[in-house]
């Protein structure tokens, strides 16, 4: 997708870190920028952030896991823009999940935020931009946020119902660009590793109905380079210019990659070597 000039972009989750780094990529294009988050002061901060560089942008509060608020935020962003053309899928919570019973509350909110919010959005959004690309003509992007951790293992159960929900982010993403191969609307996996956001702080805004706000510390399990969130940015940026399915952000973490990937293939190879 070349054009991006005047055209409407929607950030979900981009009321500060990654999606802020991709709100301020795209309207360095000059991209018509909508902010939306589930807390409205930091959308409204950062639609004011753009405003002051020159860029048209406006603020929008919207939870993920609610389908009918996210379908309500699409009828909005239709009706007074006439469309999204990119549209960025970012919105993302981490909390700890230990074992035992006591972390369920985590897993539900993790589920139903990381995994289900997608699936709100891709079904509230994508049918109104297919009817439109059918109408008249024309391209869309869409890219989904999930993390390098969807891409590898044994980091911890502490972690694991939010790497789970990676993993689940990885599948529905691809599943979705083959669906919409053809179309006119590319589809980008966006998989950073460490960047400085409030990611970690995220349990702010655990609802009441699953235990409330709650601390939560970045492992040190996870340490590694930190890179800024504009960056995270440049690189979606460049993705929804090639129609690339993925986009890393550490090419350092190329290695641990392989490693998970060649677990895999060495069982295969050990299949076809052993008979039972």
């Amino acid at each position: 997708m070349r054009e991006l000039d005047g055209r409407t972009a929607l950030v979900i989750g981009g009321g500060g870190g990654i999606g802020r780094g991709i709100a301020l990529a795209l309207a360095g294009e000059g991209m018509r920028i909508v902010v939306a988050d589930i807390e409205a002061d930091s959308a409204a901060a950062v639609a004011a952030e753009l405003a002051a560089t020159g860029a048209e942008a406006s603020a929008e509060t919207v939870d993920v896991s609610d389908a009918g608020a996210v379908d309500a935020l699409a009828e909005r962003c239709f009706e007074r823009h006439g469309g999204v053309d990119v549209l960025c899928n970012n919105a993302g919570v981490v909390g700890p999940t230990r074992l035992g019973p006591a972390s369920l509350d985590n897993w539900r909110w993790i589920v139903d935020v990381n995994v289900l919010g997608v699936v709100h959005v891709v079904n509230a959004f994508v049918p109104r931009m297919l009817a439109r690309i059918g109408e008249a003509g024309g391209e869309a992007h869409i890219v989904t946020a999930s993390s390098i951790a969807g891409l590898i293992g044994g980091l911890g159960w502490e972690i694991s119902a939010y790497r789970a929900s990676q993993l689940a982010i990885v599948g529905l993403t691809r599943d979705l660009r083959n669906e919409l191969d053809g179309s006119g609307i590319g589809v980008t996996l966006l998989c950073p590793g460490a960047v400085a956001t409030r990611m970690w702080q995220a349990g702010r805004n655990r609802p009441p109905e699953r235990g409330g706000p709650e601390e939560y510390q970045r492992p040190g399990a996870l340490d590694g380079r930190v890179i800024d969130a504009l960056e995270v940015g440049r690189r979606a940026l460049h993705a929804i210019r090639e129609n690339e399915l993925y986009a890393m952000t550490h090419p350092e973490r190329r290695d641990v990659v392989e490693a998970a990937l060649r677990e895999q293939l060495d069982a295969f190879d050990r299949a076809a070597e052993t008979s039972v």
